[in-house]
């Protein structure tokens, strides 16, 4: 039995009668921590190993759909008989290079074009396990033994975090709660042509220490099916009903929000007073494809082109042409008047995005508050990546369905780039919501907790009680 909060050590005292395995008899598996957030570094050290020695790292995860992810890599020790992955470079596999979290990032499915997303945040973990074999293992079967092997978990939601179902008036959706009494920064999570309920980024939120509502606003229950039409009075409502819980603190909330939920999110920011932060990924500066009404507002949108469609050679759909840059005078009057915003805007873009040209539709929407004289704005662009609507984590691996959107220019994974963008892309993101919302005064105070047979990072909250 393990004690809380220590290293996961495990070696393998079974023999493995193979002789490429029998020079890892001795071999041990490291791993720090074996309980931790989805976002969280996991640290993996073997040692015991012959110098120079060939061994292949894999990990293996079932999804709550049983389908299987796996990726791996390939090592040779070094002359202390070490392979520590925040040094070592793999040398070949589904990566290669120094990548402390490849295992993680590099999952892939077994069955082609599945995507890995949780969707359960709150009853069960993702299980990964990480297995060591001797020498060059390519392909698994039910044959193989690992010489030493160990599964850690990893969580959407920290531990005291609540999740309450909401359903108030026409609102639905999740809010998700840290321990304690707080106030807590109140935000509401934006998901963007998927539709349904989508909670894994705002139980993480949660889990950083802000009241997170992840909102539904079609493809949900009693919600319309399809979305038709932007009805801003329906999240007005939904942000009153946030600030009305007495764990929220006022006057205003936040918005992280992603592709069509983030030029829902812009137009909240145009025309909501109470929006005070907008962390914007990904998004159009216009109205495209269904129109907004609120109270006696009609803006009419700009029509997709769905005859500039493209397919690529696998069958996917690329959607970027079909969504263009404005240039059109009769299509000005779509354009939202994102500088009547009092909120602090955050574009982030990845540059090989396939659905939009994010980032002229962000240097467009800054372009128009620059000539209002406004300065609530920044943007953070990454060159050869994509945002899609997955998890937002080191643990993803994006693959599209034939007839789906793709989000990458060659049609291939760009999980590597979207993992080394995640850490610095989510902690600015979180410094920028802090500078722009009350009762954050200590959520980027880093602090190591340990509670139950939990132990990991975890950023404090006034009032937090663990």
């Amino acid at each position: 039995m393990l004690e809380v909060g220590s290293s996961l050590t495990l070696s393998d005292s079974r023999e493995i009668w193979s002789p490429q395995s029998s020079a890892l008899a001795m071999a041990k598996l490291t791993v720090t921590p074996r309980t931790s957030l989805v976002d969280e570094p996991v640290k993996i050290h073997v040692s015991g190993l012959a110098p120079s020695k060939l061994v292949t790292l894999q990990a293996s995860l079932t999804d709550e759909k049983g389908v299987l992810f796996q990726s791996r890599a390939f090592y040779q020790s070094s002359e202390s008989g070490e392979v520590d992955l925040e040094q070592a470079a793999a040398l070949g596999g589904d990566y290669a290079g120094v990548h402390p979290m490849g295992l993680f990032q590099f999952l892939k499915p077994e069955k082609m074009f599945h995507r890995l997303m949780k969707r359960d945040v709150m009853q069960s973990p993702f299980h990964v396990r990480l297995d060591l074999f001797s020498s060059f293992h390519l392909v698994s079967t039910p044959h193989d033994q690992p010489v030493t092997s160990q599964t850690v978990e990893r969580w959407h939601v920290a531990p005291g975090v609540q999740r309450i179902l909401i359903r108030d008036g026409r609102v639905r959706g999740a809010l998700f709660l840290p321990p304690g009494e707080g106030p807590f920064p109140g935000l509401i999570d934006l998901f963007g042509g998927v539709g349904g309920l989508i909670e894994f980024r705002a139980s993480l939120l949660a889990s950083r220490g802000f009241a997170a509502l992840a909102l539904a606003y079609f493809g949900y229950e009693d919600l319309p099916e399809i979305l038709l039409e932007v009805d801003l009075e329906y999240f007005e409502e939904a942000i009153n009903v946030l600030l009305r819980h007495p764990k929220v603190g006022g006057p205003g909330v936040g918005l992280v929000s992603i592709s069509k939920g983030a030029e829902i999110a812009l137009a909240m920011a145009s025309f909501l007073p109470k929006i005070k932060a907008v962390v914007s990924i990904n998004s159009t500066h216009a109205l495209h494809g269904m129109p907004l009404r609120y109270r006696n507002l009609h803006i009419n949108p700009i029509p997709y082109k769905i005859e500039y469609i493209r397919f690529t050679p696998l069958g996917l759909m690329e959607l970027s042409n079909m969504v263009n840059v404005i240039h059109t005078e009769e299509s000005q009057e779509s354009i939202l008047p994102v500088e009547e915003a009092e909120a602090k805007i955050l574009f982030i873009v990845g540059e090989n995005d396939r659905n939009y040209n994010s980032k002229a539709f962000a240097e467009k929407a800054m372009e128009r508050m620059r000539r209002h004289g406004r300065k609530n704005y920044r943007m953070l662009c990454y060159p050869g990546l994509w945002y899609g609507e997955g998890n937002p984590s080191p643990m993803l691996q994006h693959r599209s369905i034939p007839g789906r959107r793709s989000r990458n220019s060659s049609g291939n994974t760009s999980t590597q780039l979207e993992a080394a963008g995640f850490e610095y892309r989510e902690s600015q993101t979180k410094e920028y919501l802090c500078s722009c919302l009350p009762h954050t005064q200590s959520i980027n105070t880093g602090k190591k907790l340990s509670f139950g047979s939990f132990t990991a990072w975890r950023f404090t909250t006034p009032g937090l009680q663990l």
